[in-house]
């Protein structure tokens, strides 16, 4: 069984089969500055060669801030204070600095922009072999190796800011390969990347773990690809305490009910299971993946029919007023001479519309998304959002139309403290300052922000960054919302938060448009879904015939994982078009 209580977990051992662990963390607590409390507290783990281990627990509970003690920027960059221990092979976190730490732990940040700093994809990733003083035969091989591992071998020539959200991932994975060292932490390797490039990454994960000569620390919110991988789970609570510490298929399975109610996430699969659980179909055990699932419910001798679930998708689209109309538009990336990587778009969204962008890295969503908004420019003509040209109307004039969440929260934050940044869009619109004050506080409580009003945004966790740049887009009231990636580093119950927050919005008349590689949240929130290859749109339609169509696969995608275990039932066709939790039968009041 899973080990738990706090006394229990603080002297945590590695197997005799692994005498000396890679990493030993001992009762230890971080507070970062300016913060009330600390986050995580009185945690004790080690982690062997060999193992790769799941870093689990709800948004805030100081899963990142942990990864960034294993190679010592806690203490020695970020400004926080350290109690108790953390030894990377030995060495005591505190006494080495972070140079020498790196050449055993190397990290894979949240935010990937935050760890590129050279001219081209190959120099990055020859960047820290070439610091250790590699022989430089030896600094080539590994960056050769690298870079064909993640997909980027023919791309070493190019700019890093050529690259998409995900191909920037997979270069920071490539460069934290080609360290070499023993320790890889993880911090949301897959979060933008689209199901191939998520592929390609656990591809590598699973060769370098089978190869049994490193330790994997994975923070992942996407477990339905990482289950496969892990072996082990680390759960931390709302407070940052460790609770669990056991092995990931019985943890995930069997303590599945006490992972829901902390609202960390869980496999979609899990998720369907525990809902039909409550309308009396019981599979055990608990399926992890859509193949289990799949099997599982082949197995039953009798299904009870789903439900229609909540139609996303009955507006009358041709009768509704128009929100967006986009006609031949191209966007070029870097300018006049940058390349085209939106080609000729023709694009009606309709007032009141839930449309999910969605294709494979590199194929122009977020391009797409930010023309539309009028976040970078468009030929003039091409775009009117409410009768205006977003990218050349009045900053306050487009605000009162549009709000935009980017991919990266930190690109659009401007102000010293949560509070400000709140208010700073008030400000814009000339709100007086008794409305601008109660609006920033329902915001900050409606987003979980109380506590860090004073903090400043960079120093807030992924997470809270995340709902602090989904609140700065909401305050203002405008008709239309445009998010990049809005779930990315939520736990499931923000995420779940933030995405109903947008359906009640959706219902009450907002233009939704949401950039997304999660087509689980596309099939059940989105009313409609434009699908996009290589920058061109292959088809616009309802979320329900898209997902049932050819287009998902056209354009290099793989169908929702519910939908992955529903579409090959041999014994229960009727259950070939579930797609979503909605449809799922469940008795009355019973929700997941």
């Amino acid at each position: 069984m899973p080990r738990r209580g706090p006394s229990a977990d603080r002297h945590h051992l590695a197997a005799p089969m692994h005498p000396a662990p890679l990493l030993e963390l001992d009762r230890v607590s971080i507070r970062h500055a300016g913060a009330t409390r600390s986050t995580p507290v009185d945690v004790s783990f080690s982690v062997a060669r060999g193992e790769v281990v799941l870093l689990l627990g709800p948004s805030g509970c100081g899963k990142s801030t942990l990864t960034l003690a294993l190679d010592g920027l806690v203490p020695h960059a970020v400004p926080a204070e350290l109690e108790g221990t953390v030894r990377v092979v030995g060495l005591d976190s505190r006494e080495h600095p972070v140079g020498v730490l790196s050449e055993h732990v190397a990290m894979v940040f949240q935010d990937p922009d935050a760890q590129i700093v050279t001219g081209t994809v190959l120099d990055e990733v020859c960047f820290a072999p070439e610091n250790q003083l590699a022989p430089v035969a030896e600094v080539l091989a590994r960056a050769e190796r690298a870079l064909k591992l993640v997909g980027l071998w023919d791309r070493r020539a190019d700019n890093p800011d050529r690259l998409s959200g995900g191909g920037r991932q997979r270069l920071a994975i490539a460069c934290a390969l080609a360290m070499a060292a023993p320790v890889l932490v993880l911090d949301e390797p897959t979060a933008n990347l689209d199901p191939a490039g998520i592929d390609e990454v656990y591809a590598v994960l699973r060769e370098l773990a089978d190869e049994r000569e490193h330790a994997v620390v994975l923070v992942e919110h996407n477990l339905d690809a990482a289950v496969d991988l892990v072996d082990r789970v680390i759960v931390l609570d709302a407070d940052g305490r460790l609770i669990i510490d056991g092995p990931a298929r019985e943890t995930l399975s069997e303590h599945a009910d006490e992972l829901l109610a902390l609202g960390v996430w869980l496999p979609v699969s899990t998720l369907a299971a525990l809902r039909l659980r409550n309308a009396g179909v019981r599979l055990d055990p608990l399926p992890l993946t859509p193949s289990e699932l799949g099997a599982a419910l082949d197995a039953q001798p009798a299904l009870p029919a789903p439900s229609t679930g909540r139609p996303r998708d009955s507006r009358a689209h041709a009768e509704a007023a128009g929100a967006i109309r986009a006609r031949n538009l191209s966007v070029r990336r870097g300018g006049r001479r940058g390349p085209v990587v939106v080609h000729e778009v023709d694009l009606d969204v309709a007032s009141g519309d839930f449309l999910a962008i969605v294709g494979t890295n590199g194929a122009g969503k977020t391009s797409l998304l930010q023309a539309l908004a009028g976040v970078i420019p468009a030929p003039a003509g091409t775009v009117e959002v409410l009768g205006i040209d977003p990218w050349r109307a009045d900053t306050r004039e487009r605000a009162r139309r549009i709000g935009f969440v980017f991919q990266n929260p930190e690109h659009q934050f401007i102000a010293p403290t949560v509070r400000e940044e709140l208010a700073h869009g008030l400000g814009l619109q000339g709100a007086d300052a008794a409305t601008a004050d109660a609006a920033v506080e329902r915001m900050l409580r409606r987003f979980g922000l109380d506590e860090l009003r004073d903090q400043h945004p960079f120093l807030l966790s992924g997470g809270q960054k995340r709902r602090l740049s989904v609140g700065t887009a909401l305050i203002a009231g405008a008709p239309v919302l445009a998010l990049d990636e809005p779930t990315f580093g939520q736990d499931r119950a923000r995420a779940s938060e933030l995405l109903d927050m947008l359906r009640a919005l959706n219902d009450e008349g907002t233009t939704v448009i949401v950039v997304t590689h999660d087509l689980q949240l596309v099939a059940e929130y989105a009313s409609h879904i434009a699908v996009l290859q290589g920058g061109r749109l292959l088809g616009v339609g309802t979320a329900a015939e898209t997902l049932a169509g050819p287009l998902v696969e056209q354009a290099g995608l793989r169908h929702p994982p519910l939908a992955r275990a529903t579409r090959g039932l041999e014994h229960h066709p009727a259950w070939h078009g579930v797609t979503r939790m909605s449809q799922l039968p469940v008795t009355s009041g019973a929700a997941t």
